[in-house]
C-alpha cells in the first residue's frame, strides 16, 4: 500500500469494525452472565474507538477517502477484524468468544505488519508499524485472558450428569 490516505481509510474501517465486533462479543458475554469478560470486551471496544480516533487524527488535514466495499484491499477480501466473526451470537461461550477475538487481532496485526514491511512509502511504513504494535498489545492481552480461562476450564470438575465422551 503506497498511499497514506488509502492506508488511513483501511485503518479507520478496521478499527470501526473491531469496535463493533467487541460490542457484539460483550453483549454475548452479558447474555452468558460473564461480567468480567463482558467488561474486558467493552474495554477493548473503547481501545478500538481510540485507535479509530487516532487514525482520523493522524490523517490531519488529509481527506481520508470513503471507499466502496470493492475498493478495500483486504488480504482475504474482507476486513481482518471481520473474518471469523460470523460465529458470534448470544449463545457463544467465553472460550470461543476469546478465540474469535484473538483471531481478529492477529489478522489485524498481520495486516499492518505486512504493509509496514512491503510499502515503499516511509509515512505509511511508520504508521503501519505503530498500528501493528498496538495490535500486538491486543494479541498479548487476549492471550492472557485465554490462558486464564483455559486454566479454569481444565481445573473445573467434570459434570457428573453429563454423558461420558464418545457416547450420545
Amino acid at each position: 500500500m503506497e498511499d497514506i490516505n488509502l492506508f488511513l481509510a483501511h485503518a479507520v474501517e478496521l478499527e470501526r469494525e473491531a469496535a463493533r465486533r467487541y460490542e457484539e462479543l460483550a453483549d454475548s458475554m452479558r447474555t452468558d452472565g460473564n461480567v468480567a469478560v463482558e467488561a474486558f470486551f467493552r474495554q477493548m471496544a473503547v481501545f478500538s474507538r481510540k485507535h479509530l480516533a487516532l487514525a482520523v487524527e493522524r490523517g490531519g488535514f488529509r481527506q481520508i477517502p470513503a471507499l466502496t466495499a470493492e475498493a478495500y484491499q483486504w488480504p482475504d477480501g474482507i476486513s481482518p477484524e471481520q473474518f471469523d466473526w460470523i460465529g458470534v451470537d448470544c449463545m457463544i461461550d467465553v472460550n470461543n468468544a476469546l478465540a474469535i477475538a484473538l483471531d481478529g487481532e492477529r489478522r489485524g496485526h498481520a495486516f499492518y505488519a505486512v504493509i509496514a514491511c512491503s510499502t515503499g512509502d516511509p509515512e505509511v511504513r511508520v504508521m503501519a508499524r505503530e498500528f501493528a504494535a498496538e495490535e500486538a498489545e491486543h494479541v498479548a492481552e487476549l492471550e492472557k485472558w485465554i490462558g486464564r480461562y483455559a486454566t479454569q476450564s481444565s481445573t473445573r470438575p467434570a459434570d457428573p450428569t453429563s454423558e461420558p465422551a464418545g457416547r450420545a
